[in-house]
Protein backbone atom coordinates (compact mmCIF):
# COMPACT_ATOMS: atom_id res chain seq x y z
CA UNK A 1 0.00 0.00 0.00
CA UNK A 2 1.21 2.92 -1.30
CA UNK A 3 2.20 5.83 1.80
CA UNK A 4 0.86 8.91 2.12
CA UNK A 5 3.06 12.01 2.70
CA UNK A 6 2.35 15.33 3.64
CA UNK A 7 2.46 17.88 1.06
CA UNK A 8 2.40 21.56 1.82
CA UNK A 9 -1.29 22.62 1.61
CA UNK A 10 -3.06 25.64 3.01
CA UNK A 11 -5.34 24.24 6.41
CA UNK A 12 -9.02 23.79 5.43
CA UNK A 13 -10.75 24.65 8.79
CA UNK A 14 -13.29 22.30 10.15
CA UNK A 15 -16.03 24.82 9.15
CA UNK A 16 -14.23 24.30 5.74
CA UNK A 17 -14.97 20.79 5.62
CA UNK A 18 -18.22 20.95 6.94
CA UNK A 19 -19.39 23.62 4.44
CA UNK A 20 -17.35 21.37 1.44
CA UNK A 21 -19.12 18.16 2.49
CA UNK A 22 -22.70 19.51 2.97
CA UNK A 23 -22.22 21.09 -0.47
CA UNK A 24 -21.66 17.37 -2.14
CA UNK A 25 -23.87 15.54 0.35
CA UNK A 26 -27.14 17.20 -0.09
CA UNK A 27 -27.77 17.02 -3.56
CA UNK A 28 -26.30 13.09 -3.13
CA UNK A 29 -28.78 12.77 -0.63
CA UNK A 30 -31.43 13.95 -3.03
CA UNK A 31 -30.41 11.44 -5.64
CA UNK A 32 -30.71 8.61 -3.15
CA UNK A 33 -33.64 9.82 -1.58
CA UNK A 34 -35.45 10.13 -5.67
CA UNK A 35 -33.80 6.38 -6.28
CA UNK A 36 -35.07 5.24 -3.32
CA UNK A 37 -39.06 6.62 -4.28
CA UNK A 38 -39.05 4.16 -6.75
CA UNK A 39 -39.21 1.53 -4.50
CA UNK A 40 -41.43 3.09 -2.32
CA UNK A 41 -43.67 4.36 -5.44
CA UNK A 42 -43.98 0.35 -6.06
CA UNK A 43 -44.89 -0.45 -2.41
CA UNK A 44 -47.02 1.74 -1.78
CA UNK A 45 -49.20 1.30 -4.54
CA UNK A 46 -48.72 -2.63 -4.84
CA UNK A 47 -50.10 -1.83 -0.97
CA UNK A 48 -53.10 -0.30 -2.08
CA UNK A 49 -53.84 -3.12 -4.17
CA UNK A 50 -53.83 -5.77 -1.04
CA UNK A 51 -51.69 -7.52 0.98
CA UNK A 52 -51.20 -10.23 -1.39
CA UNK A 53 -49.44 -8.26 -4.15
CA UNK A 54 -47.87 -6.35 -1.44
CA UNK A 55 -45.98 -9.62 0.67
CA UNK A 56 -45.27 -10.81 -3.67
CA UNK A 57 -43.59 -7.11 -4.10
CA UNK A 58 -41.41 -7.30 -0.97
CA UNK A 59 -40.62 -10.76 -2.27
CA UNK A 60 -39.62 -9.82 -5.64
CA UNK A 61 -38.08 -6.63 -5.02
CA UNK A 62 -35.69 -8.01 -2.34
CA UNK A 63 -34.66 -10.24 -5.04
CA UNK A 64 -34.17 -7.72 -7.52
CA UNK A 65 -31.68 -5.83 -4.86
CA UNK A 66 -30.02 -8.66 -4.76
CA UNK A 67 -28.77 -7.63 -8.23
CA UNK A 68 -28.83 -4.02 -7.99
CA UNK A 69 -26.78 -4.25 -4.93
CA UNK A 70 -24.13 -5.97 -6.99
CA UNK A 71 -24.05 -3.07 -9.17
CA UNK A 72 -23.81 -0.36 -6.49
CA UNK A 73 -20.89 -2.51 -4.87
CA UNK A 74 -18.57 -1.69 -8.29
CA UNK A 75 -20.44 1.82 -8.72
CA UNK A 76 -18.75 2.41 -5.17
CA UNK A 77 -15.73 1.48 -6.09
CA UNK A 78 -15.45 3.61 -9.19
CA UNK A 79 -16.75 6.44 -7.21
CA UNK A 80 -12.99 6.85 -5.54
CA UNK A 81 -11.15 5.62 -8.93
CA UNK A 82 -12.37 8.53 -10.29
CA UNK A 83 -11.89 10.79 -7.53
CA UNK A 84 -8.49 9.67 -6.56
CA UNK A 85 -7.40 10.03 -10.14
CA UNK A 86 -8.86 13.50 -10.68
CA UNK A 87 -7.26 14.42 -7.30
CA UNK A 88 -4.03 13.63 -9.42
CA UNK A 89 -5.15 15.66 -12.40
CA UNK A 90 -5.45 11.92 -14.39
CA UNK A 91 -7.77 12.60 -17.08
CA UNK A 92 -6.82 9.24 -18.59
CA UNK A 93 -7.55 7.62 -15.35
CA UNK A 94 -10.84 8.91 -14.60
CA UNK A 95 -11.61 7.80 -18.27
CA UNK A 96 -10.58 4.17 -17.71
CA UNK A 97 -12.19 3.56 -14.48
CA UNK A 98 -15.74 4.94 -15.45
CA UNK A 99 -15.64 3.11 -19.03
CA UNK A 100 -14.67 -0.24 -17.52
CA UNK A 101 -17.03 0.67 -14.30
CA UNK A 102 -19.93 0.02 -17.03
CA UNK A 103 -17.87 -2.83 -18.47
CA UNK A 104 -17.89 -4.67 -15.18
CA UNK A 105 -21.94 -4.33 -14.34
CA UNK A 106 -22.82 -4.89 -17.51
CA UNK A 107 -21.15 -8.53 -17.38
CA UNK A 108 -21.93 -8.95 -14.05
CA UNK A 109 -25.69 -8.35 -14.81
CA UNK A 110 -25.49 -11.06 -17.24
CA UNK A 111 -24.09 -13.57 -15.60
CA UNK A 112 -27.25 -12.79 -13.11
CA UNK A 113 -29.88 -13.66 -15.56
CA UNK A 114 -30.29 -17.34 -15.08
CA UNK A 115 -30.84 -16.83 -11.84
CA UNK A 116 -33.43 -15.00 -12.37
CA UNK A 117 -34.53 -17.15 -14.38
CA UNK A 118 -35.67 -19.99 -11.68
CA UNK A 119 -37.14 -17.25 -9.05
CA UNK A 120 -40.14 -19.06 -8.68
CA UNK A 121 -38.63 -21.83 -7.85
CA UNK A 122 -35.74 -20.51 -5.36
CA UNK A 123 -38.71 -19.12 -3.27
CA UNK A 124 -40.73 -22.37 -3.25
CA UNK A 125 -37.13 -23.95 -2.32
CA UNK A 126 -37.06 -20.87 0.91
CA UNK A 127 -40.34 -22.10 2.15
CA UNK A 128 -42.71 -19.24 0.48
CA UNK A 129 -46.38 -19.90 -0.66
CA UNK A 130 -47.08 -20.72 -3.98
CA UNK A 131 -49.09 -17.58 -4.83
CA UNK A 132 -46.73 -14.84 -3.95
CA UNK A 133 -43.48 -17.19 -5.39
CA UNK A 134 -46.11 -17.09 -8.53
CA UNK A 135 -46.87 -13.37 -8.21
CA UNK A 136 -43.09 -12.38 -7.58
CA UNK A 137 -41.90 -14.49 -10.44
CA UNK A 138 -44.38 -12.00 -12.86
CA UNK A 139 -42.81 -9.48 -11.14
CA UNK A 140 -39.32 -10.35 -12.06
CA UNK A 141 -39.42 -11.49 -15.54
CA UNK A 142 -39.95 -8.29 -16.49
CA UNK A 143 -37.91 -6.49 -13.76
CA UNK A 144 -34.40 -8.18 -14.20
CA UNK A 145 -34.28 -6.31 -17.33
CA UNK A 146 -34.03 -2.67 -15.58
CA UNK A 147 -30.83 -4.31 -14.09
CA UNK A 148 -28.31 -3.33 -16.91
CA UNK A 149 -29.63 0.06 -17.52
CA UNK A 150 -29.73 0.52 -13.55
CA UNK A 151 -26.48 -0.76 -13.17
CA UNK A 152 -25.48 2.08 -15.75
CA UNK A 153 -27.02 5.01 -14.06
CA UNK A 154 -25.52 4.10 -10.90
CA UNK A 155 -21.47 3.80 -12.61
CA UNK A 156 -22.32 7.51 -14.69
CA UNK A 157 -23.69 8.99 -11.57
CA UNK A 158 -20.20 8.04 -9.74
CA UNK A 159 -18.45 9.57 -12.62
CA UNK A 160 -20.03 12.66 -11.87
CA UNK A 161 -20.42 12.55 -8.30
CA UNK A 162 -17.01 12.09 -8.18
CA UNK A 163 -16.05 14.92 -10.43
CA UNK A 164 -18.42 17.24 -7.82
CA UNK A 165 -21.56 17.19 -10.61
CA UNK A 166 -23.89 15.78 -7.66
CA UNK A 167 -26.55 18.84 -8.82
CA UNK A 168 -27.07 16.88 -12.02
CA UNK A 169 -27.33 13.42 -9.66
CA UNK A 170 -29.93 15.29 -8.46
CA UNK A 171 -32.03 16.33 -10.87
CA UNK A 172 -32.21 13.03 -13.15
CA UNK A 173 -32.76 11.42 -9.88
CA UNK A 174 -36.02 13.25 -9.26
CA UNK A 175 -36.98 13.63 -12.97
CA UNK A 176 -37.17 9.39 -12.55
CA UNK A 177 -38.88 9.57 -9.89
CA UNK A 178 -41.83 11.46 -10.87
CA UNK A 179 -41.74 9.36 -14.05
CA UNK A 180 -42.71 6.13 -12.35
CA UNK A 181 -44.68 7.33 -10.29
CA UNK A 182 -46.84 8.30 -13.21
CA UNK A 183 -46.28 5.22 -15.14
CA UNK A 184 -46.93 3.39 -11.51
CA UNK A 185 -50.01 4.86 -11.51
CA UNK A 186 -51.02 4.22 -14.96
CA UNK A 187 -49.70 0.68 -15.54
CA UNK A 188 -50.53 -0.60 -12.10
CA UNK A 189 -54.37 0.36 -11.85
CA UNK A 190 -54.97 1.06 -15.59
CA UNK A 191 -55.11 4.44 -15.36
CA UNK A 192 -54.61 7.24 -18.17
CA UNK A 193 -56.02 4.98 -20.67
CA UNK A 194 -53.03 2.36 -20.06
CA UNK A 195 -53.90 -1.48 -19.57
CA UNK A 196 -54.12 -2.48 -15.78
CA UNK A 197 -51.15 -5.16 -14.99
CA UNK A 198 -51.01 -5.17 -11.70
CA UNK A 199 -47.76 -6.41 -10.64
CA UNK A 200 -46.45 -6.48 -13.52
CA UNK A 201 -47.15 -3.32 -14.15
CA UNK A 202 -44.67 -2.01 -11.16
CA UNK A 203 -42.26 -4.22 -13.20
CA UNK A 204 -42.70 -2.71 -16.33
CA UNK A 205 -42.58 1.57 -14.50
CA UNK A 206 -38.90 0.32 -13.26
CA UNK A 207 -37.78 -0.75 -16.88
CA UNK A 208 -38.93 2.08 -18.71
CA UNK A 209 -37.78 4.41 -15.72
CA UNK A 210 -34.23 3.31 -15.63
CA UNK A 211 -33.77 3.60 -19.64
CA UNK A 212 -34.78 7.14 -19.67
CA UNK A 213 -32.28 8.22 -16.33
CA UNK A 214 -29.21 6.23 -18.27
CA UNK A 215 -30.03 8.20 -21.88
CA UNK A 216 -30.42 11.80 -19.99
CA UNK A 217 -27.52 11.03 -18.24
CA UNK A 218 -25.20 9.71 -21.07
CA UNK A 219 -26.86 13.00 -23.01
CA UNK A 220 -25.31 14.73 -20.21
CA UNK A 221 -21.97 13.47 -19.88
CA UNK A 222 -21.26 13.72 -23.88
CA UNK A 223 -23.13 17.43 -23.82
CA UNK A 224 -21.28 19.72 -20.94
CA UNK A 225 -18.45 21.31 -22.04
CA UNK A 226 -16.28 20.61 -19.58
CA UNK A 227 -16.91 16.80 -19.34
CA UNK A 228 -16.22 16.30 -23.07
CA UNK A 229 -12.32 15.81 -22.25
CA UNK A 230 -12.57 12.44 -20.81
CA UNK A 231 -13.56 11.03 -23.89
CA UNK A 232 -15.72 8.51 -21.80
CA UNK A 233 -17.78 7.01 -24.94
CA UNK A 234 -14.86 7.10 -27.61
CA UNK A 235 -13.90 3.34 -28.41
CA UNK A 236 -16.07 2.34 -26.05
CA UNK A 237 -15.91 -0.88 -27.27
CA UNK A 238 -12.19 -0.98 -26.42
CA UNK A 239 -10.85 -3.16 -23.38
CA UNK A 240 -8.57 -1.78 -21.03
CA UNK A 241 -7.72 -4.74 -19.80
CA UNK A 242 -6.05 -3.29 -16.76
CA UNK A 243 -8.79 -0.78 -15.23
CA UNK A 244 -10.99 -3.66 -15.70
CA UNK A 245 -8.82 -5.62 -13.58
CA UNK A 246 -8.63 -3.11 -10.86
CA UNK A 247 -12.47 -2.48 -11.06
CA UNK A 248 -12.99 -6.20 -10.35
CA UNK A 249 -10.09 -6.67 -8.14
CA UNK A 250 -11.48 -3.68 -5.99
CA UNK A 251 -15.00 -3.71 -6.66
CA UNK A 252 -15.63 -7.98 -5.89
CA UNK A 253 -15.10 -7.49 -2.28
CA UNK A 254 -17.28 -4.32 -1.85
CA UNK A 255 -19.87 -6.04 -3.96
CA UNK A 256 -19.26 -8.85 -1.48
CA UNK A 257 -19.47 -6.84 1.40
CA UNK A 258 -22.98 -4.98 0.43
CA UNK A 259 -24.04 -8.61 -0.70
CA UNK A 260 -23.38 -9.74 2.59
CA UNK A 261 -25.99 -7.16 4.37
CA UNK A 262 -28.40 -7.98 1.64
CA UNK A 263 -27.82 -11.32 2.81
CA UNK A 264 -29.11 -10.12 5.84
CA UNK A 265 -32.16 -8.09 5.14
CA UNK A 266 -33.13 -10.81 2.81
CA UNK A 267 -32.62 -13.57 4.81
CA UNK A 268 -34.79 -11.85 7.52
CA UNK A 269 -37.57 -11.30 4.79
CA UNK A 270 -37.84 -14.87 4.23
CA UNK A 271 -38.28 -15.76 7.81
CA UNK A 272 -40.87 -12.99 7.63
CA UNK A 273 -42.30 -15.41 5.06
CA UNK A 274 -42.52 -18.53 7.21
CA UNK A 275 -44.33 -16.31 9.74
CA UNK A 276 -47.36 -15.18 7.04
CA UNK A 277 -48.54 -12.97 4.84
CA UNK A 278 -49.57 -10.11 6.94
CA UNK A 279 -46.21 -10.24 8.93
CA UNK A 280 -44.00 -10.03 5.77
CA UNK A 281 -46.40 -7.09 4.63
CA UNK A 282 -45.69 -5.43 7.68
CA UNK A 283 -41.20 -6.32 7.51
CA UNK A 284 -42.02 -4.95 3.55
CA UNK A 285 -43.32 -1.42 5.14
CA UNK A 286 -40.66 -1.21 7.83
CA UNK A 287 -37.89 -1.93 5.49
CA UNK A 288 -39.21 0.52 3.14
CA UNK A 289 -39.42 3.20 5.55
CA UNK A 290 -35.89 2.50 7.28
CA UNK A 291 -34.58 2.67 4.20
CA UNK A 292 -35.85 6.28 2.88
CA UNK A 293 -34.31 7.47 6.34
CA UNK A 294 -30.88 5.11 5.38
CA UNK A 295 -30.50 7.31 1.78
CA UNK A 296 -29.25 10.61 3.92
CA UNK A 297 -26.50 8.82 5.69
CA UNK A 298 -25.97 6.85 2.01
CA UNK A 299 -25.53 10.12 0.13
CA UNK A 300 -22.93 11.63 3.65
CA UNK A 301 -20.74 8.17 3.01
CA UNK A 302 -20.66 8.84 -0.86
CA UNK A 303 -19.59 12.19 -0.16
CA UNK A 304 -16.81 11.39 2.32
CA UNK A 305 -15.82 8.40 -0.11
CA UNK A 306 -15.16 11.38 -2.57
CA UNK A 307 -13.35 14.15 -0.38
CA UNK A 308 -11.48 10.90 1.91
CA UNK A 309 -10.54 9.47 -2.00
CA UNK A 310 -9.47 13.26 -3.10
CA UNK A 311 -7.63 13.75 -0.10
CA UNK A 312 -5.73 10.27 -0.67
CA UNK A 313 -4.99 11.29 -4.62
CA UNK A 314 -3.59 14.56 -3.45
CA UNK A 315 -1.66 12.57 -0.77
CA UNK A 316 -2.63 14.85 2.39
CA UNK A 317 -3.39 13.24 5.54
CA UNK A 318 -4.31 15.85 7.47
CA UNK A 319 -7.63 16.54 4.89
CA UNK A 320 -8.29 13.01 4.77
CA UNK A 321 -8.75 12.83 8.54
CA UNK A 322 -10.50 16.09 8.94
CA UNK A 323 -12.69 15.46 5.94
CA UNK A 324 -13.47 11.64 7.53
CA UNK A 325 -14.70 13.19 11.12
CA UNK A 326 -16.62 15.67 9.43
CA UNK A 327 -18.47 12.68 8.06
CA UNK A 328 -18.64 10.95 10.88
CA UNK A 329 -19.83 13.25 12.88
CA UNK A 330 -22.67 14.47 10.62
CA UNK A 331 -23.81 10.41 10.54
CA UNK A 332 -24.09 9.89 13.69
CA UNK A 333 -26.22 13.29 13.96
CA UNK A 334 -29.10 12.60 11.49
CA UNK A 335 -29.06 8.74 13.16
CA UNK A 336 -29.90 10.05 16.60
CA UNK A 337 -33.14 12.61 14.72
CA UNK A 338 -33.73 9.47 12.86
CA UNK A 339 -34.01 7.10 16.30
CA UNK A 340 -36.33 9.58 17.22
CA UNK A 341 -39.21 10.17 14.41
CA UNK A 342 -39.26 6.47 13.86
CA UNK A 343 -40.07 5.98 18.02
CA UNK A 344 -42.55 9.39 18.15
CA UNK A 345 -44.66 8.78 15.07
CA UNK A 346 -44.48 5.22 13.86
CA UNK A 347 -48.34 4.75 13.13
CA UNK A 348 -48.80 7.56 10.63
CA UNK A 349 -45.49 6.40 9.04
CA UNK A 350 -46.70 2.70 8.28
CA UNK A 351 -50.27 3.97 7.23
CA UNK A 352 -49.35 5.52 4.17
CA UNK A 353 -48.58 2.33 2.82
CA UNK A 354 -51.89 0.50 4.04
CA UNK A 355 -55.75 0.91 3.00
CA UNK A 356 -57.89 1.43 6.22
CA UNK A 357 -60.49 -0.78 4.52
CA UNK A 358 -58.69 -3.63 4.04
CA UNK A 359 -59.79 -6.61 6.47
CA UNK A 360 -56.14 -6.90 7.27
CA UNK A 361 -54.76 -3.00 8.09
CA UNK A 362 -54.87 -3.39 11.82
CA UNK A 363 -52.19 -6.63 12.32
CA UNK A 364 -50.74 -4.94 10.03
CA UNK A 365 -50.46 -1.32 11.54
CA UNK A 366 -49.78 -2.83 14.96
CA UNK A 367 -46.53 -5.61 13.32
CA UNK A 368 -45.18 -2.48 11.57
CA UNK A 369 -45.26 -0.07 14.26
CA UNK A 370 -43.48 -2.89 16.52
CA UNK A 371 -40.83 -3.02 14.09
CA UNK A 372 -39.80 0.22 13.59
CA UNK A 373 -39.05 0.73 17.51
CA UNK A 374 -36.46 -2.01 17.04
CA UNK A 375 -35.22 -0.26 13.89
CA UNK A 376 -35.39 3.21 15.65
CA UNK A 377 -32.92 1.55 17.96
CA UNK A 378 -30.19 0.45 15.45
CA UNK A 379 -30.28 3.40 14.00
CA UNK A 380 -26.89 4.44 15.44
CA UNK A 381 -25.12 0.86 14.33
CA UNK A 382 -26.50 0.63 11.06
CA UNK A 383 -25.40 4.61 10.08
CA UNK A 384 -21.98 4.16 11.64
CA UNK A 385 -21.02 0.87 9.45
CA UNK A 386 -22.12 2.12 6.13
CA UNK A 387 -20.12 5.24 7.04
CA UNK A 388 -17.06 3.92 8.17
CA UNK A 389 -17.17 1.38 4.98
CA UNK A 390 -17.02 4.23 2.95
CA UNK A 391 -14.62 5.65 4.39
CA UNK A 392 -12.05 2.98 3.99
CA UNK A 393 -13.29 2.69 0.02
CA UNK A 394 -12.16 5.83 -0.10
CA UNK A 395 -8.36 4.59 1.16
CA UNK A 396 -9.62 1.49 -1.07
CA UNK A 397 -9.08 -0.89 1.61
CA UNK A 398 -11.99 -3.54 -0.06
CA UNK A 399 -10.76 -6.78 1.31
CA UNK A 400 -10.76 -6.74 5.23
CA UNK A 401 -14.28 -5.16 5.21
CA UNK A 402 -15.55 -7.46 2.62
CA UNK A 403 -14.58 -10.25 5.56
CA UNK A 404 -16.16 -8.27 8.51
CA UNK A 405 -19.01 -7.60 6.54
CA UNK A 406 -19.65 -11.19 6.16
CA UNK A 407 -18.87 -12.39 9.54
CA UNK A 408 -21.19 -9.57 10.74
CA UNK A 409 -24.11 -10.48 9.00
CA UNK A 410 -23.95 -13.96 7.76
CA UNK A 411 -22.12 -15.86 10.90
CA UNK A 412 -23.38 -13.30 13.70
CA UNK A 413 -26.59 -11.33 12.34
CA UNK A 414 -28.53 -13.92 10.32
CA UNK A 415 -28.30 -16.89 13.26
CA UNK A 416 -29.23 -14.72 16.29
CA UNK A 417 -32.24 -13.66 14.08
CA UNK A 418 -33.26 -17.22 13.87
CA UNK A 419 -32.71 -17.87 17.34
CA UNK A 420 -34.77 -14.94 18.90
CA UNK A 421 -37.47 -15.13 15.74
CA UNK A 422 -38.43 -18.95 16.18
CA UNK A 423 -36.70 -21.00 19.31
CA UNK A 424 -37.43 -18.03 21.80
CA UNK A 425 -40.68 -16.99 20.12
CA UNK A 426 -39.94 -13.63 19.83
CA UNK A 427 -41.86 -13.22 16.19
CA UNK A 428 -41.00 -10.67 13.90
CA UNK A 429 -39.48 -8.20 16.51
CA UNK A 430 -36.52 -10.94 17.46
CA UNK A 431 -35.72 -11.46 13.37
CA UNK A 432 -35.02 -6.91 13.87
CA UNK A 433 -33.41 -7.33 16.81
CA UNK A 434 -31.00 -10.31 15.52
CA UNK A 435 -30.04 -7.69 12.34
CA UNK A 436 -29.50 -4.82 14.90
CA UNK A 437 -26.77 -7.17 16.64
CA UNK A 438 -25.18 -8.01 13.95
CA UNK A 439 -24.88 -4.83 12.35
CA UNK A 440 -23.58 -3.51 16.26
CA UNK A 441 -20.61 -5.45 15.37
CA UNK A 442 -19.84 -4.38 11.76
CA UNK A 443 -20.29 -0.67 12.91
CA UNK A 444 -17.53 -1.72 15.90
CA UNK A 445 -14.96 -3.32 14.15
CA UNK A 446 -15.58 -1.16 10.83
CA UNK A 447 -14.93 2.12 12.60
CA UNK A 448 -11.70 0.55 14.52
CA UNK A 449 -10.42 -0.12 11.42
CA UNK A 450 -10.78 3.13 9.69
CA UNK A 451 -9.51 4.91 12.99
CA UNK A 452 -6.03 2.46 13.08
CA UNK A 453 -5.44 2.87 9.13
CA UNK A 454 -1.90 4.12 9.92
CA UNK A 455 -1.35 1.73 12.54
CA UNK A 456 -2.28 -0.82 9.57
CA UNK A 457 -0.42 0.35 6.98
CA UNK A 458 -3.98 1.66 5.01
CA UNK A 459 -2.15 4.75 4.42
Amino acid sequence: MTEITMTPKPLLPWSGHFRATMRLAMPLVGAFLAQQSLQLGDTIMLGWLGAEPLAAGVLGSTFWFMGFIIAVGFSQVVMPMVASAEGEGDIRGVRRATRMGLWAVTIVMALLLPLYWQTEAILLAFGQEPELAALADDYLGIAMWALFPAAAVLVLRAHLSALERPGIVLWIAIAGAILNLGLNWALIFGNFGAPQMGIRGAATATLITNIVMTGMLVVYALWQQDLRKYNLFVRFYRPDWGALREVFVLGLPVAATLLAEFGLFAGSTTMMGWLGTVPLAAHGIALQITSVFFMVPLGIMSAGTIRVGNAYGRRDPVGLDRAAKTVLIMGLAFALFAALVLLTVPGPLVSLFLDRDAPEVEAILAMGVSLLAVAAIFQLVDIAQVISAGLLRGIKDTRRPMVIAITSYWVIGLPVAYVLGFPLGWGGAGVWAGMAIGLAYAAVMLTLRFMRRAELGLV
